[in-house]
């Protein structure tokens, strides 16, 4: 059992060594509307041991009252499941794993994830479908 005091810490370890922070910009319908662009997020975490991921589930449901899904993947002998959290749950997320700048994590994932952790605004001109998230990129001067 970890205690919620130093889950967040335990959470980010796991995510430091079988997770992902993963952005990327979709345009798949870009192509139809110019402006159906978005930035997309989304933290995961691997393992063979759904008992493990349901556990990290509810605990971190409890604990910043956001809701992954688990995923199935993987030949059905050997298989391989996935938390994922998307969107807004995500940078909620990164906000409770990353409290603070000088706790210890991986530099690659934390690299791809601070900008996320900065107050959001929303794009002066309505885009075509959801409304666009503003991110601070604090490595770009504005």
């Amino acid at each position: 059992m970890v205690p919620d005091s130093v889950f967040a810490d335990f959470f980010r370890g796991c995510i430091d060594g079988d997770g992902t922070v993963l952005v990327y910009i979709d345009s798949h319908h870009a192509s139809r509307h110019p402006n159906y662009v978005y930035e997309l997020l989304y933290v995961s975490l691997v393992s063979a041991s759904l008992r493990f991921l349901d556990w990290i589930k509810a605990s971190v449901t409890r604990l910043v009252r956001v809701f992954g899904d688990i995923l199935w993947r993987g030949p059905s002998d050997r298989p391989l499941w996935t938390l994922r959290y998307a969107k807004a749950e995500s940078i909620r997320l990164l906000g409770w794993m990353y409290y603070s700048p000088d706790v210890p994590a991986l530099a690659s994932k934390r690299d791809r994830a601070v900008r996320f952790l900065a107050p959001l605004g929303h794009g002066s001109k309505r885009s075509a479908g959801r409304p666009r998230w503003l991110y601070t990129d604090p490595t770009k001067d504005t």
